[in-house]
């Protein structure tokens, strides 16, 4: 590539970063102020602090979100598998529905946002890791058997959960239900801060791994072969995916298909290869899609229909897309 071609990708680029962050600040000034009786002082701020720590929860689920999908696409080379597809939020909803089933919903572990939303992450995150790590390590990082297992443990978790959910107390089920759907209507912002601090701290564990995930995007033996030390790096990687999905699905619940739009969506639109731009974009591109969602959801549909139900139906649109399209592209 010659530096003429350089220097437009990196002005194109820039262009495309000045347009979702105008997109992401009008998705957010919108949020926050339309409806917001600016006229009435006390009306305003009532309703502004009940909207500020829904929008923050979004913006947290859309950074973990985005920066998993696209790094976890990038250690299993292939880009139509989301972390989500194999089982993290049958995990969650398995979990929280086993507290209420063994504690019951009057439990502290279930009424303290706090210990749950730890319990959540130290859970999931243990669990996961220890599950996916070993089934890369055991399939030699065979994708298919990974997503095949994947499938099995989502339909072995989701069958105990069904199990229980007949056992249960009726109340206690419609308690339940709330939490294994996400809805930014009843967000606890209690949990904010740690949420906050998790993901600054996951953060910081893999700026190092990175820059090393531009060459194992190349491949297991090409990474080898530059220097990098394939196996650390991977499980390093893998555990920061796993504790970035933990901390987004504790903070507002299961949203499939959603780091599947933006970590594709980030990689059509913006031309590099190079991981920490990739994930500023999905990131940006998550804000706006839940953003843009929750408007939707609450000045349209009045809070009946939330914002998970358009980003399934959406990402399960753009799946069907993307498998047609990588069929007729290899065909």
């Amino acid at each position: 590539m010659s530096n003429e071609e350089r220097k437009k990708r990196r002005r194109r680029n820039r262009t495309v970063y000045l347009i979702l962050i105008i997109s992401v600040l009008a998705s957010v000034v919108g949020y926050l102020l339309f409806n917001s009786y600016l006229s009435k002082p006390k009306l305003f701020q009532y309703i502004l602090g009940l909207r500020l720590p829904t929008l923050v929860c979004m913006v947290i689920a859309a950074v973990a979100i985005g920066a998993a999908t696209l790094i976890f696409q990038s250690i299993v080379n292939n880009q139509i598998v989301t972390p989500a597809l194999l089982g993290m939020n049958s995990i969650y909803t398995f979990l929280h529905t086993a507290v209420v089933f063994v504690v019951g919903t009057g439990s502290p572990l279930y009424l303290n946002p706090n210990l749950s939303f730890c319990v959540d992450l130290i859970t999931m995150g243990i669990v996961a890791t220890l599950v996916y790590w070993y089934l890369f390590k055991k399939t030699g990082h065979n994708i298919l058997y990974i997503m095949l297992i994947g499938t099995v443990l989502s339909s072995f978790f989701g069958s105990i959960q069904s199990s229980m959910i007949r056992i249960m107390e009726p109340d206690e089920y419609d308690t339940l239900l709330t939490t294994l759907v996400a809805d930014f209507n009843n967000v606890n912002g209690e949990i904010i801060t740690i949420a906050i601090v998790c993901l600054l701290l996951i953060g910081i564990f893999l700026i190092p791994d990175l820059r090393q995930l531009d060459v194992i995007a190349m491949g297991r033996n090409q990474a080898i072969n530059l220097g990098v030390d394939y196996d650390h790096a991977i499980r390093r990687l893998l555990f920061g995916v796993v504790l970035c999905i933990a901390v987004a699905t504790a903070t507002i619940g299961p949203v499939s298909f959603l780091g599947l739009i933006v970590a594709n969506l980030s990689r059509q639109i913006m031309k590099t290869y190079k991981h920490t731009h990739l994930i500023f974009g999905a990131s940006l591109l998550g804000m706006i899609a839940l953003v843009g969602g929750q408007m939707i959801s609450q000045h349209i549909f009045h809070f009946t229909v939330p914002v998970s139900t358009f980003v399934t139906i959406g990402g399960g649109i753009y799946f069907l897309y993307l498998l047609l399209y990588k069929k007729g592209a290899n065909s």
